[in-house]
């Protein structure tokens, strides 16, 4: 898409369905005039009956008559399928451009912002908010029609007929509101605790099967099922409650809303009234063959209602996401001279919706760093220090609160997202892997790699020989979020995917913190050619990995407090020297330890 369909973020189902109203104004036209045609049909009725109980009827007339209803079924059926037709349509243009808005406008938000969200929510956005949507265009908007013009043109006919049978069948629908009324009493607060008790149950379920492996390590299983029980209890005890609460009103008012107590009423009335010799037959006919359609009519309002109440809530949700503002993109984009990075004077603040109750305060201040091309820089510091956050800064996931980020002597705001992801690859310790080919994955980056290309990229990051040993080789399915492979291999697939993509800087967030020894070296062999000639950017976790490195930056609560290289750090005596101290500790509790296992074990 090209063209924004919504100048400003939509708030309600009738603004989010803007781009499609045309089509949903027609589908309720043509369901007004097929409502018409259908009471128009019946309304040819009594003038039959009146003809065929005179004592000469008019067989010419009643031909006419019989003619005008057959016609205005046709146009009731026709103008009905074309609604619906018409609605269904605009639904579905309507799904197609809210999942592109959608998701070329997530493409242009903050990356920070697609992080904090999280997969599960957007995708209830794109997919479930957008449903609920497709389905209120789909099937409501014909309903409107019908459920709005059937009661009105009903009443005016039965009114024109008979005032005071009108009255009779009129004083039914009170009082079968006043019920419904006593039904939907206290119906939001009722529906969130409902809304709650339902969630806490999907959420016990995705828990017990996406943590399966440990459950069944550590639980034979009644723990966390006696917690799906308990979900289970509450729910159950909410809608037996929220049921027994609203039952008696609820069918009551339904009950009052069906066909036959009006028609029964106007039946013995209109009976009356014809034995008073102030009603003819034909008259009375109108009302039996309306008043149903009159009660039946008000039904589908309370269906209406709670698509409306549905669409709503998705509506408001895809608005909020449509509200994030979009990086902003330079008008005179610029491009670096080189692979240096300048952190310069750098300030960062979580916004209100990213921020945990820890990062209240700055994440990072005044932080400086110089680093040159092809240069080797790693991030340490204790947990919370903000070597993450500084890392993610530089290919813009958010912008810089104050200070800037340069590459290459150009402030990475004066960059377009393209150039500043030509520049700089990020391969994350959490390798993700799209439910696609291993050939896909790898290509990720660039699309249009050719299979020699993609196959050299997986010999150099060590890949190449366990892909030709599964199934389909490079064309085997990698699973949803690559679970047909191991971390081992998911990681080296993520690094082949860098270096085909072959930016001039890497940032690398340590990508051996959780691998088993033989990966590990595996891994540490495509690194070393990834990064060979790169200027390279290294979230530390594991401190011996980077006692080569040209400079150590140590970062703690978002500043730097040292930097130099390992040697040099170590003498200082400061945090660095600490963090050391008690890696050689834990180490030496290792080798205790096992000593310990050693001796307890040996044979007597």
């Amino acid at each position: 898409m090209t063209d924004q369909p919504y100048t400003t973020p939509p708030t309600g189902s009738w603004a989010i369905v803007a781009p499609v109203k045309g089509k949903i104004v027609g589908a309720i036209a043509l369901s007004v005039i097929s409502a018409i045609a259908a009471i128009a049909a019946l309304l040819a009725i009594p003038p039959i009956a009146t003809e065929l109980l005179s004592t000469s009827p008019d067989l010419d007339q009643i031909w006419v008559w019989v003619a005008m209803s057959a016609i205005a079924v046709v146009i009731s059926f026709t103008t009905k399928v074309f609604a619906f037709s018409t609605s269904h349509l605009a639904a579905f243009n309507l799904e197609v451009i809210l999942r592109t808005t959608l998701t070329e406008h997530l493409a242009k938000v903050p990356l920070g912002y697609i992080t904090t969200i999280g997969s599960g929510a957007i995708k209830k956005i794109v997919q479930d908010d957008v449903k609920s949507l497709h389905a209120f265009v789909a099937d409501s908007t014909p309903l409107i029609g019908r459920a709005y013009t059937t009661p009105v043109v009903s009443l005016i006919a039965m009114f024109v007929a008979d005032w005071r049978l009108g009255f009779v069948t009129l004083a039914v629908l009170p009082v079968g509101m006043i019920f419904i009324q006593l039904a939907l009493h206290d119906y939001a607060e009722k529906r969130e605790e409902y809304d709650r008790a339902n969630e806490q149950i999907n959420q016990v379920v995705v828990e017990f099967v996406q943590g399966m492996q440990v459950v069944r390590t550590f639980d034979d299983g009644s723990s966390s099922f006696a917690r799906f029980q308990r979900s289970l209890d509450r729910f159950t005890q909410i809608t037996r409650e929220w049921n027994e609460a609203t039952q008696t009103s609820g069918r009551l008012g339904t009950l009052l809303f069906e066909p036959l107590p009006t028609l029964t009423i106007v039946s013995i009335v209109g009976a009356w009234l014809m034995l008073q010799g102030t009603l003819e037959f034909p008259r009375l006919l109108v009302f039996l063959l309306l008043s149903p359609r009159l009660c039946g009519a008000f039904k589908p309002i309370f269906t209406l209602s709670y698509f409306i109440n549905q669409s709503n809530a998705g509506a408001k949700r895809i608005g909020v996401v449509l509200a994030e503002p979009i990086l902003p993109q330079p008008g005179r984009p610029k491009y670096p001279q080189d692979a240096s990075v300048q952190i310069k004077d750098v300030s960062f603040s979580y916004g209100v919706r990213e921020a945990s109750p820890q990062e209240s305060r700055p994440a990072l201040h005044r932080v400086s760093i110089d680093i040159p091309a092809e240069s080797v820089t790693a991030l340490v510091g204790p947990s919370g220090a903000g070597k993450t956050t500084l890392a993610r800064l530089i290919p813009r996931f958010w912008d810089v609160s104050n200070g800037a980020i340069e590459i290459g002597g150009v402030d990475v705001r004066d960059m377009t997202s393209e150039t500043l992801m030509s520049w700089v690859s990020f391969v994350f310790q959490d390798t993700f892997l799209l439910y696609d080919t291993i050939r896909n994955n790898i290509k990720l980056g660039r699309p249009n790699a050719t299979d020699a290309e993609v196959e050299a990229a997986a010999q150099v990051a060590q890949a190449h020989e366990f892909i030709l040993e599964l199934p389909d080789g490079y064309d085997t399915i990698a699973g949803e979020r690559g679970t047909r492979l191991s971390g081992g291999q998911r990681q080296r697939i993520t690094i082949a995917r860098a270096i085909l993509q072959d930016n001039p800087i890497i940032v690398l967030d340590e990508a051996t913190a959780f691998a088993d020894p033989e990966n590990e070296a595996l891994i540490q062999q495509a690194i070393a050619s990834l990064t060979t000639g790169k200027t390279v950017i290294v979230i530390a976790h594991r401190l011996p990995t980077i006692r080569s490195a040209d400079q150590i930056v140590v970062l703690d609560q978002g500043n730097v407090v040292e930097s130099g290289k390992h040697d040099e750090l170590v003498s200082a005596n400061g945090l660095y020297a600490n963090l050391w101290k008690r890696h050689e500790e834990a180490q030496n509790w290792q080798l205790r330890t096992r000593s310990v296992e050693i001796r307890n074990f040996a044979p007597l």
